[in-house]
């Protein structure tokens, strides 16, 4: 016999040798759970007792055995598993895409979604957000209300409506009508800029003028991207002290007056021509790019008021002119600084109001971070509505708090802006107006959350109306707190035109009106419409209606004040016009037969003619004539399937 091993030393085949013994007991000291001798042919226990040693029993295969056969067959599926998933992995992000493919999108409810091949040159692919009208998924869309990147299914339900093939180009591009590509002649300006003159300060002169018409046009209430006086302390640092303390600290200062003159460029109107000065124009997209080369600077330093105005500045700029993809961008980036800055949960003294008696700078910094903040809050919930993306300033991580006397100096302020002889002498001592009344972007905000975001799109029926309900229910409290006259009416006709039409006004209701769309369009992702469940179908039929409604108000509003419309803000208003006429397209799909739908395409005929009378109005670049004949192109096709669809409806109904 072998010496005993200690337990260290044991092989695995050593270690089972005790339980082969014992598995070899008879059936009586098994039984009994006694060492058995296995002598023949009775065992001492059983010639003892004078019992029969028997060994009939069912010997069962050795359980170590199968589980390390089952647990060598597991390893082994999932060695091939995680295989098959890197494979995967690597085809999807390597892989270039050919003009035959159909790239595929896994969707946030788990399926996939085959998306239209990418034409040469796309920059970027859509939201997975899929669209649905009436509970049909049409396309995958990279807004809230529709940009039809069209399924397969979609194509053929449009083409089974109307009884034409759809121009793909037309309907589905590669990008929204209402985003423009940034032109690629901004690498010959970079090479234009001579290294020693890229960072070059403008003239100081010219850059103050700038500044005094911006103080006192209401773009300064509006877009509050500087303060007076900081920016003032900002132009010192960078012109008067011959070296800087830290070069980070200039690409921060030198940034936010960059930036400053790429958004002052596109001031077309002051708001009061008596006193403002007319400074010489400048090249807006060069001090972009300026600005744009010294990002790595500014973030690599730490974070400063002036390197956050200058972000956002250039957010705002490319939000303006069309770039939403790098307006996002730069609105993340500013997002991040703004929370390292604690501007997402601060608050300025409520007793340093008004500002001209603040205690000290600091406050006077404090608060204007707190109003890049809100600028900044602003800017994104227009961004992340346009294009599908997540949102970074939430409930749960911001203090939405309004500003002190923000709503009841809100309309006060508005009104004092709108007379041009208190306006010479009116200092803003509270907060700005800001582009859109901020309790508008909170209901924005959290319209997104609850509806749109990849926890919403696992929602039931029942939760999808319920917030519907609860976010409608919010809408109508902040449109019931807005003073009479300034009121939006839940629909717009032109029987019941609008007495104080303005500037401020439009952007008020186009608002209003987007957030119906958007809250109540999510109705279409309700599985009821496929089911047909009778009391579910009354609550999102209604609820679709809704939207739908709010798109013919956008329609009709803007025709009515498109008199006090200001040049130069096509790109900032095309997305309003735009989502309304793809909800009532769909609509007059969805019911051809309707006596309604005769009266949506001549609204879509005279929404084309008021989109041509936009665009002429329209300073554009020669580099711009793509975009402007993507968006012609895009209302002429919706136009022509609608006329196609209510033709085919009535001579089905005639026979």
């Amino acid at each position: 016999m072998y010496p005993s091993p200690t337990s260290a030393e044991r092989s695995e085949d050593e270690t089972r040798q005790p339980r082969k013994r014992t598995a070899r007991a008879c059936d009586a000291c098994y039984k009994r759970k006694i060492k058995c001798d296995a002598a023949v042919p009775q065992c001492n226990w059983c010639s003892h007792h004078n019992i029969p040693c028997t060994f009939e029993r069912v010997i069962h295969k050795r359980r170590k055995d199968k589980t390390n056969a089952n647990t060598q067959q597991k390893s082994t599926g999932l060695a091939e598993r995680i295989d098959r998933i890197e494979k995967l992995l690597t085809d999807s992000l390597f892989r270039e895409p050919t003009a035959n493919a159909s790239p595929t999108s896994s969707g946030p409810s788990g399926f996939e979604i085959k998306l239209p091949g990418p034409s040469h040159g796309q920059s970027s692919l859509p939201s997975s957000v899929p669209l649905h009208f009436a509970g049909r998924e049409l396309s995958v869309v990279s807004q809230l209300t529709g940009i039809p990147f069209l399924l397969p299914e979609g194509q053929e339900w449009v083409q089974s409506r109307t009884g034409q093939k759809i121009d793909v180009d037309k309907l589905s591009p590669t990008r929204p009508p209402w985003e423009k590509q940034r032109a690629l002649n901004s690498y010959a300006m970079f090479n234009d800029l001579q290294t020693g003159q890229i960072f070059d300060l403008p003239d100081r002169k010219v850059l103050e003028l700038h500044l005094e018409r911006y103080r006192l046009s209401l773009m300064q209430s509006i877009f509050p991207i500087v303060d007076y006086e900081l920016f003032q302390e900002t132009i010192d640092a960078v012109y008067q002290k011959p070296s800087p303390d830290s070069c980070y600290a200039e690409s921060s200062l030198r940034g936010c007056i960059f930036a400053f003159l790429a958004f002052s460029s596109l001031i077309m109107n002051p708001c009061n021509e008596v006193t403002a000065p007319t400074p010489p124009p400048v090249d807006g997209e060069k001090y972009f790019m300026k600005a744009h080369l010294l990002v790595p600077q500014i973030l690599q330093g730490t974070p400063t008021l002036d390197g956050v105005q200058a972000i956002t500045a250039m957010a705002l700029f490319e939000l303006i002119t069309g770039n939403l993809q790098s307006a996002n961008y730069f609105g993340t980036l500013a997002a991040r600084m703004l929370f390292m800055l604690g501007a997402h949960t601060s608050y300025p003294d409520e007793a340093e109001y008004p500002i001209k008696t603040t205690r000290g700078r600091r406050s006077r910094v404090q608060r204007q971070l707190r109003i890049i903040f809100w600028l900044g809050f602003t800017i994104e919930k227009d961004v992340c509505i346009r294009i599908g993306q997540p949102q970074m300033f939430t409930d749960e991580n911001c203090d939405l708090t309004l500003p002190p006397g923000y709503v009841e100096q809100l309309y006060a302020d508005m009104q004092v802006h709108h007379c041009v002889e208190e306006l010479r002498t009116y200092e803003i001592t509270r907060y700005p107006l800001f582009p859109v009344d901020l309790r508008l972007s909170i209901i924005k905000s959290r319209a997104y959350s609850a509806l749109y975001s990849f926890k919403a799109l696992k929602k039931t029926d029942a939760e999808i109306l319920k917030d519907i309900r609860e976010l409608d229910d919010e809408l109508e409290r902040w449109r019931m707190s807005i003073p009479l006259e300034w009121r939006p009416t839940l629909s717009f006709s032109h029987e019941t035109p609008d007495p104080n039409v303005s500037m401020h006004s439009v952007m008020l209701r186009l608002n209003y009106h987007l957030c119906m769309t958007i809250i109540h369009q999510s109705s279409s992702r309700c599985k009821s419409w496929a089911k047909g469940q009778g009391g579910m179908m009354d609550g999102v039929s209604s609820s679709l209606a809704l939207s739908v409604e709010a798109s013919r108000s956008t329609l009709l509003y803007i025709e009515a004040a498109e008199h006090v419309l200001v040049d130069g803000i096509f790109w900032t208003l095309i997305f309003y016009p735009m989502s309304a006429l793809l909800a009532i397209f769909c609509n007059i799909l969805q019911n051809p037969s309707d006596p309604q739908a005769t009266k949506d395409v001549r609204l879509l005929r005279t929404a084309t003619g008021m989109m041509e009378r936009l665009f002429s109005r329209q300073p554009f670049a020669v580099a711009e004539i793509v975009h402007i004949k993507l968006v012609a192109d895009f209302v002429s096709e919706l136009y022509r399937l609608a006329t196609c669809a209510i033709e085919k409806a009535w001579n089905e109904g005639s026979h």
